[in-house]
């Protein structure tokens, strides 16, 4: 099976055929994630919080979205990988956004970048585009304006806030992104800005109308204990079962079980009778 592309992706949407993606930060989940079939991974800036512990996703940096950018790429061989641009790295000037986005896809070789905003943002994506990078934009409820916003919250509830969202949709589709996440937006508007849309839709908290899905790897398979987002589903367990794992290895170390004779090496012993001699020795 040949890595995903822009063409494929965009062929999907055509076709009618929904599109699955889900947030990874590690070589290891990144193998799993592409083994079950995920269309396309997103590195996240939420690795900030899900990975490091931060109440939001302003403090990680370029050099930790290419730490942990590149350990994806490694593990991901189908999927098309996506890697966000944290915050202050393409907002301060166009030629900023140009040099930071290149530095994520040489650095990591992730196959686009991911970028907040609409219209405010739209020379960047389209300075980006044009130097031969894919760019997903972001609208609706951006994580890096959770200050401006005053939380994560829903938006284009009011009639005011749901025509910007439209505009911000147009520019971004405008100035060439191929690929758009709507976060926290009411269904039918999601629904409508999708139908509008030829670029790809991929929702989160933002109802079945978008052309795909995202969710964060670690609430959907719920290794952040009982925590769910509203726009979030269980899929799996992982927690509590690795929680099990570790309680029996701790166990099994403290009651001297492990390691056995199975999970040792006793055929590659010295002679005993040298090890008889390192005893007198030391």
């Amino acid at each position: 099976m040949a890595r995903n592309t822009v063409n494929t992706l965009l062929k999907l949407k055509q076709e009618g055929k929904k599109i699955s993606q889900v947030t990874c930060y590690d070589y290891s989940t990144a193998r799993l994630v592409d083994a079950a079939g995920i269309d396309t991974i997103l590195v996240g800036d939420s690795l900030g919080m899900v990975m490091q512990g931060y109440e939001n996703t302003l403090p990680v940096t370029m050099e930790e979205m290419i730490i942990y950018g590149r350990s994806v790429v490694r593990g991901a061989q189908n999927a098309f990988v996506v890697i966000d641009m944290p915050f202050m790295s393409y907002q301060c000037s166009v030629e900023q956004a140009v040099m930071n986005a290149g530095r994520l896809i040489k650095e990591t070789g992730a196959n686009a970048v991911k970028l907040e905003g609409g219209v405010a943002v739209a020379p960047q994506i389209k300075a980006i585009v044009d130097s031969g990078i894919p760019v997903c934009g972001h609208i609706g409820m951006t994580p890096q304006s959770c200050n401006l916003m005053s939380g994560f919250k829903v938006q284009g509830k009011s009639e005011a806030n749901a025509e910007r969202i439209m505009q911000d949709a147009f520019a971004v589709q405008e100035a060439g992104a191929f690929m758009m996440v709507i976060e926290c937006v009411p269904p039918k508007l999601s629904a409508l800005i999708s139908k509008k849309m030829h670029l790809i839709t991929i929702g989160i908290g933002a109802g079945a109308g978008c052309d795909g899905q995202v969710l964060v790897n670690q609430d959907m398979t719920q290794m952040n204990g009982d925590f769910l987002p509203k726009f979030c589903k269980h899929f799996g367990n992982v927690g509590d079962a690795l929680i099990a794992a570790y309680k029996a290895y701790d166990e099994e170390v403290k009651a001297g079980t492990f390691p056995d004779e199975q999970h040792s090496f006793p055929k590659s012993e010295c002679p005993e009778e040298f090890l008889k001699v390192l005893d007198e020795r030391y």
